[in-house]
């Protein structure tokens, strides 16, 4: 695969245009430590200060947050660390599904995050969002990056430098508080969903409710994209909790294994969501028919009644010279007086019969 152009610096103005200028680097860095034995050195640390301070040591490891960062920034911080070509081309892009690669000495995992959206329960519109955590882990570096605008890490950083003994197991201990978080987000909105599912079940079974199948259709579609983030997670935790050949100290290991025991959790509940609401859009869809038969009854019935004085005024609209009653004083009344009688008794047939 020939190297992306963007990697090898600015964009050349074409004619007409005004040369772009490159955003510095520290523009997309959230923040970066330098940790040994487990604790942060003071002071701040540009990223390739931050390597060297490590390296010079021959201990601890450097922890590099950045967000949203673009082509340069990312090309600017792969020739400090040495990381591949094809892992910077997805962490610039984003949009990947989950998964686990190995470049050499450095691992490569791209999380989905997602995040819960307040909505009515009759409305239409967006429930989940979605986007992106990349980690690359090296022996002595770990580089998270973040796309989207939830699922931030500086609580997972500041609770993992409230616990030196764990981050002195190394920079893979990053890489699963992330997983930690990441999984952790997935169990709160799953838990949402599983509310709102109730809810619509509720209403599609509640006699009299005016429930329409739209917003089963909309949250179904939502369960959808929701399973597409979390499900291809699975096998990454595979090969993290139980490939021993990936650099991973197996304490970590140990923590992983429970992660992965709250993924697989999530994994199922995301399941029975498909199913009960393949159940309520079919239970909704036969709660419209049987809305619209009833419909069509009350329709036909008052048609019936209708058909009657139609009947009896086409009767007497045609133009004949010799008809009954005509000329009968009692005529008038007594047409009505058989109309009435028989739309009373259709009336009364139809009630009896729970047409009306």
């Amino acid at each position: 695969m020939p190297p992306l152009p963007s990697f090898r610096g600015p964009r050349r103005a074409a004619d007409g245009d005004r040369p772009r200028i490159p955003v510095p680097t520290a523009r997309a860095v959230v923040d970066c430590g330098v940790y040994v034995a487990g604790k942060r050195l003071p002071g701040r640390f540009a990223h390739e200060q931050a390597l060297r301070e490590v390296r010079e040591r021959g201990a601890g490891f450097v922890w590099l947050g950045l967000y949203e960062p673009d082509a340069t920034q990312m090309a600017d911080v792969a020739r400090t660390f040495g990381l591949h070509d094809l892992a910077v081309e997805d962490a610039v892009q984003a949009h990947q599904r989950p998964k686990l690669e190995r470049y050499d000495d450095t691992l490569f995992v791209v999380l989905r995050t997602v995040d819960y959206h307040e909505h009515e329960l009759n409305t239409v519109s967006e429930i989940v969002s979605t986007g992106e955590i990349m980690v690359f882990l090296g022996t002595d570096f770990v580089i998270t990056v973040r796309h989207g605008d939830h699922t931030a890490l500086t609580g997972v950083r500041h609770e993992l430098e409230a616990d030196p003994d764990h981050l002195a197991l190394g920079p893979a201990t990053v890489l699963h508080a992330v997983a930690d978080r990441v999984v952790d987000t997935y169990v709160e909105v799953s838990e949402r969903i599983e509310d709102d599912v109730d809810l619509m079940e509720e209403a599609v079974f509640t006699p009299g409710n005016k429930l329409t199948v739209e917003p089963i259709y909309q949250l179904k579609r939502e369960v959808v994209e929701l399973r597409r983030a979390v499900n291809p997670l699975a096998l990454p935790l595979q090969f993290l909790t139980h490939d021993t050949a990936l650099p991973l100290p197996k304490e970590i290991r140990r923590y992983l294994r429970d992660v992965t025991d709250h993924h697989t959790a999530v994994a199922e509940r995301i399941t029975d969501f498909n199913e009960q609401l393949s159940a309520l859009i079919n239970a909704a869809l036969a709660k419209v028919s049987v809305q619209q038969n009833t419909d069509m009854r009350k329709i036909s019935a008052w048609a019936a009644m209708a058909a009657v004085p139609t009947m009896v005024a086409g009767i007497y609209g045609m133009n004949f010279e010799y008809m009954p009653e005509l000329k009968w004083p009692f005529g008038y009344p007594l047409i009505w007086g058989i109309i009435l009688s028989a739309c009373g008794v259709l009336l009364v047939l139809f009630r009896r019969n729970r047409w009306l």
